[in-house]
């Protein structure tokens, strides 16, 4: 049996407040989007796990989709598996690859297995294995807030729209990322900039990372303003980078304006 993990993006991201438990709370948009990883199970005498575009060297019971695997093997019968995942989703991208393959996982177990769990405890597993694992269950638009784990659904609608993402070969480190961010209410709610035409989000809906990465790695800039120079009607950085994306009311052709990276481009 096998499925197809997506990837997600953020429209708009507060860093609010860093909390006791040294986490921050967050405001943010997840946004599913068609860039996919492909995974499949088959029945084995014991687990096997086989990957391709993953590096080198991580051994097996690191990745998070048998972590997945482990998490509900603790509550449900389950037999041998032989795991076979192909990643297309770029690393350390701020798309959510890794807890896309463990929610997907979770989810493909349940029915390949015939175990029957709700979809509702399905989520309470997925997040003890990461606080945005949960949203990849439902696997539709919400504002999330808390440290990411906090969902409400969220009536944005990009249906028609054209995205291009692009990945540069940079690494972002997330911890990184946040101890170089000031905490602090946003000036306008994100609720009602999302409720407002795409065509007026440029000027409003901020990802709060982007300062201090843009700062650090101009490359990532420089991708942001090649793709608002090519047309988009909003472009920003996905979650703490380095992938950044584009919304376009046509079709693109930008692969050859972005040598080096990784470019995905199709309709939303």
């Amino acid at each position: 049996m096998i499925c197809f993990p997506n990837a997600k993006i953020n429209l708009g991201l507060n860093i609010v407040r860093k909390r006791p438990d040294g986490y921050h709370d967050i405001e943010t948009v997840f946004y599913p989007i068609p860039v996919k990883d492909a995974l499949e199970v088959t029945s084995a005498r014991h687990d096997e796990f086989h990957a391709s575009g993953v590096p080198v060297g991580v051994p097996a019971e690191k990745n998070l989709v048998m972590k997945a695997l482990n998490e509900l093997r603790k509550y449900y019968p389950i037999p041998g598996l032989n795991v076979g995942l192909l990643k297309t989703i770029p690393f350390g991208a701020g798309l959510g690859g890794g807890s896309a393959d463990a929610a997907f996982m979770l989810q493909l177990v349940n029915e390949f297995c015939q175990l029957h769990v709700p979809s509702s405890r399905l989520e309470e597993i997925a997040a003890s294995i990461g606080a945005d694992c949960p949203f990849f269950i439902r696997n539709t638009p919400v504002f999330a807030s808390g440290i990411g784990n906090e969902f409400e659904p969220a009536s944005v609608d990009l249906h028609g729209w054209h995205l291009c993402l692009v990945k540069p070969d940079v690494f972002v480190s997330t911890a990184a990322a946040y101890s170089k961010v000031i905490p602090a209410k946003p000036s306008r709610s994100l609720k009602e900039i999302m409720s407002m035409p795409v065509e007026r989000w440029k000027e409003m809906l901020i990802n709060d990372f982007e300062r201090s990465v843009f700062s650090e790695f101009p490359a990532i800039r420089a991708i942001k303003d090649k793709l608002y120079a090519s047309g988009a009607a909003y472009a920003s950085m996905s979650g703490s980078g380095s992938s950044v994306f584009g919304l376009f009311k046509e079709a693109t052709q930008l692969e050859e304006t972005f040598p080096g990276c990784f470019v995905w481009e199709g309709a939303l």
